[in-house]
């Protein structure tokens, strides 16, 4: 009895040291003790699965339910800049489990002046299902700076290493952080790598094209702010000063930009615009779907002599045209594009339509004045260190990278033009259009507003359309939209130049009865 007792001790041992173990080992709280070169470790946590996080941005809906995964949270090169001000790259970093992790990694774009690390779920423009519900480990970051103010606090500028950071530094060293990190959890590294992002986010993944051609194998740019400040220049100064023109003025004499249009005025010009273009595409279904092929003009609205009903003052056509042909100078340069006559350039919201200008733009106040120099204003509008206009891309298409665009025809903020005219222009620079279709294509998207929203269907996958590119050979030809907007309705988002056009027979609300054409 003895010796039984006395050989049963050693697995009785055993046991209980293995035990211990299991309890002692943490893959994801050992990632606190990992050093990296000018890298500090903040904090790490396992999220337990079925947890919900706020929308990643305002209007959108909560993500969630979310697996089980690792939360790694960091900074990168803190410092201390002007006036004292602490700075630093922030970043955040989810890895799913060992076991579901499905090899690749995806970073998420920021949005505005960015200055705040975004949960990183991956869930923008990838459908149903968020990169990190389908395996993917993912990273966002700050891009090296604290907002104060709200997502359109531009204050950290004035430190020029924060500048930069934000222009193009911080997404290429916080992906090359978190591919060491991936590698480090999982002991082995990423086999692909993705970038998504849309307005701050879509410029980012513009200039990581062109100045880290190999950081990514497939990057999605969406609406992106590429050219901010002449945007500005045509959004908040041009276009406000054309309607200012034929606005009603207050007792001071002052134009209320505001009130240029009546609601009247608008649906009149909505109904003319829908009835010349909507059904272009083989349905009216308040979509225009071929909007380079609309030949809208709205001098058709304007009043003869003596008409006072069913029309729109001379006056006020003429500003409509002026607005949406874009900012021109003195010389008739086109200084930036004009904007694309579709159906949500009348909507009123969080983002303001074109035809439905407030009191007040994004930075404040129109101005109330009836001329515009445009040369002056443009003179410093363009920054080089913030804008991705190099069209040279051919280490990335030789290094099989694969570069999706995607615009809303309603933004308001920046045009679909300027996105489409960039893209046009990777032909001159890299073998002509169809070598650049091997490797980049561009989605236009009826009626969306900014990233979103609008009359629109703003709720696709791009993530799986980028993927299947990169890992499949599969080129995108349509990405299949839905949205809020149109319950129950489905369309194809055809690459360009090609759009959807209905095939005359079966339900109009399915896209499997259009083809892109």
């Amino acid at each position: 009895m003895m010796c039984s007792r006395i050989l049963l001790l050693p697995v009785v041992f055993c046991c209980a040291f293995g035990v211990a173990e299991a309890q002692r080992s943490d893959p994801c709280g050992d990632l606190s003790r990992l050093q990296l070169s000018a890298v500090e470790i903040t904090k790490t946590e396992l999220i337990s699965a079925g947890a919900t996080v706020p929308p990643p941005s305002p209007g959108a809906p909560s993500v969630g339910p979310l697996p089980s995964h690792c939360r790694v949270d960091g900074v990168l090169k803190r410092r201390k800049g002007v006036d004292g001000e602490e700075f630093g790259i922030g970043f955040a970093i989810t890895l799913p489990e060992r076991g579901v992790w499905n090899g690749d990694f995806m970073m998420q774009g920021g949005g505005g002046g960015n200055g705040s690390v975004a949960y990183p779920t991956g869930a923008n423009y990838a459908g149903d299902t968020p990169a990190l519900s389908r395996g993917f480990a993912v990273a966002s970051t700050d891009t090296g700076h604290k907002a104060k103010t709200g997502a359109f606090d531009f204050s950290f500028m004035r430190d020029q290493q924060a500048y930069l950071d934000f222009a193009f530094l911080a997404n290429a060293e916080v992906a090359g952080i978190a591919k060491q990190i991936i590698a480090r959890y999982y002991a082995k590294p990423a086999a692909y790598s993705y970038f998504i992002g849309c307005s701050t986010g879509g410029r980012e993944g513009m200039i990581l094209s062109q100045r880290y051609p190999t950081v990514f194998n497939g990057i999605v740019s969406g609406d992106p702010a590429m050219r901010t400040g002449v945007s500005n220049l045509a959004i908040s100064q041009w276009i406000p000063v054309a309607y200012n023109q034929a606005a009603p003025k207050d007792v001071s004499g002052t134009p209320q930009v505001d009130k240029f249009l009546t609601d009247a005025d608008r649906k009149l010009f909505m109904d003319a615009l829908i009835k010349q273009c909507d059904a272009k595409d083989g349905v009216a279904d308040a979509m225009i779907f071929d909007p380079l092929g609309c030949n809208f003009d709205p001098a058709v609205l304007g009043c003869n002599a003596g008409q006072v009903e069913g029309c729109i003052a001379p006056e006020k056509i003429a500003a409509i045209k002026k607005a949406f042909a874009g900012p021109k100078n003195v010389y008739g340069t086109q200084v930036y594009p004009g904007f694309l006559y579709d159906t949500g350039i009348a909507v009123k919201g969080r983002v303001p339509g074109l035809l439905a200008l407030g009191k007040n733009g994004l930075f404040g106040p129109y101005p109330t004045a009836s001329e515009l120099d445009v040369d002056k204003a443009a003179l410093h509008a363009s920054d080089p260190l913030v804008e991705p206009a190099s069209t040279n891309l051919s280490t990335f298409s030789l290094s099989g990278g694969k570069l999706i665009f995607f615009h809303g025809d309603s933004d308001p903020w920046f045009s679909a033009l300027d996105t489409l005219g960039y893209y046009q222009s990777l032909a001159a620079t890299n073998g002509g259009a169809e070598k650049v279709d091997e490797w980049s294509r561009m989605f236009l998207v009826p009626g969306m507003a900014h990233c979103r929203g609008g009359p629109s269907l703003d709720h696709f996958d791009m993530l799986s359309a980028v993927v299947d590119w990169v890992e499949k050979g599969t080129a995108p030809d349509l990405v299949i939209a839905t949205g809020a907007a149109f319950p129950g309705r489905s369309r194809p988002l055809c690459a360009y130049p090609k759009h959807a056009q209905y095939i005359g027979t079966g339900n109009t609300e399915d896209a499997r009865n259009f083809r892109c054409q």
